[in-house]
């Protein structure tokens, strides 16, 4: 190979991320690509690219490369032996197709159980049980292993025998031609339903699936500190899979009703006291009923509406971590409604002894003015 700069073979900058360099790549093999270019020194420029992609695409390679040169990849102290595409051709295929492999290239056959698919389902919380944590008990209705066959499909006494169509692989190849020549694909046996094996006597509890629904009622075990939308991973306890395939996995969605007196901050809770406005004036305190406990809130004089009070480790317990947060309650000091004559008077005398100027009350509305209001 040349000594090209591999970032000019490409015709990207130093800077590509993944998608620009495949991208690239993938516009620069089909310019090149000797079954659509005659030029004679197509074929070797094809290789060059495809080195070159090979290479960058390979953050400790692309690191080499960018700190060395070309002796820092293709010297002898480099570890690039003899391949000079590392793990295969079938790499430089995963660019043009998304992981279906070339010609010639190796690929894993998938055999065996297949797993089963997940399930979900929805339980609702209290505000308390997603704060403090509960154990709930679900019922679930999910595929089963089957008893009768313990979970192979085949009736007791038989066995499973290798798939005739894909001859135990679990899969079928189908060849397609491409720009890039063979293109070998694999999907999974519709026969054996990629496990490489048939049934040819099925159970006849399960039918040869190995596996039959049942009604199940689970304990649920969920963590204090929860909020409204999280979700729990039960790893094993979703759906059996065919033919003696592990459980696939079950995902608890959360939702948590709104509480009347706490609003939710992450970790930190919140919450509104109203108190009269003599207490607010004179100070004192008011009784207020935690999650945890009741205690007497202590307000001092002269406080005003939008005053907090801050209850240190009294809010929800931290899911990753240790302690609480915290809980804010807001005071709210009401104006007082509805006077009697008697308590007129009284504000009226605090009001002059403070040197309040009250100015004129706003007379009262007569019949005339509502009628005119209500035809305005």
């Amino acid at each position: 190979m040349t000594e090209s700069d591999l970032y000019e073979l490409l015709g990207v900058g130093r800077d590509a991320n993944d998608e620009e360099l495949k991208r690239a790549y993938r516009r620069k093999a089909r310019e090149f690509h000797p079954d659509t270019n005659d030029d004679p020194a197509a074929a070797e420029r094809f290789k060059e690219i495809s080195l070159a992609y090979e290479v960058l695409r390979d953050p400790e390679r692309r690191a080499r490369y960018d700190r060395y040169g070309h002796e820092g990849v293709f010297g002898a102290a480099s570890g690039v032996g003899g391949d000079p595409f590392g793990g295969g051709l079938g790499d430089l295929f995963d660019a043009f197709f998304g992981g279906m492999g070339g010609a010639g290239a190796g690929r894993a056959r998938r055999t065996g159980p297949v797993p089963g698919p997940d399930a979900e389902l929805a339980v609702r919380l209290t505000f308390r049980e997603a704060v403090f944590g509960v154990q709930r008990q679900v019922e679930v209705t999910t595929p089963v292993h089957c008893d009768t066959c313990e979970g192979t499909g085949a009736r007791p006494g038989t066995s499973a025998a290798r798939c005739s169509d894909c001859q135990g692989a679990g899969e079928l190849r189908r060849v397609r031609q491409s720009i890039l020549g063979q293109v070998i694909t694999a999907v999974p046996c519709p026969r054996c339903q990629g496990t490489g094996q048939s049934i040819e006597s099925p159970c006849t509890d399960c039918r040869g699936e190995g596996r039959r629904p049942e009604t199940r009622t689970l304990t649920v075990d969920i963590p204090a500190g929860v909020d409204d939308g999280s979700t729990l991973r039960l790893a094993g306890h979703g759906p059996a899979g065919f033919r003696g395939g592990p459980n696939g996995a079950l995902f608890v969605h959360l939702a948590v009703a709104p509480d009347d007196v706490f609003t939710r901050d992450a970790t930190d809770l919140h919450a509104t006291v109203h108190v009269p406005v003599t207490l607010a004036a004179l100070g004192g305190s008011v009784p207020f009923a935690t999650l945890d406990d009741s205690r007497d809130l202590s307000i001092p004089p002269g406080t005003q509406s939008g005053f907090v009070v801050p209850l240190r480790g009294l809010g929800v317990p931290r899911l990753r971590g240790r302690g609480r947060g915290d809980l804010f309650i807001h005071v709210q000091v009401d104006t007082p409604t509805g006077l009697d004559d008697r308590q007129r008077e009284l504000l009226a005398e605090l009001a002059a002894a403070r040197g309040e100027e009250l100015g004129e009350p706003p007379a009262p509305e007569g019949l005339f003015s509502r009628l005119r209001s209500a035809l305005s």
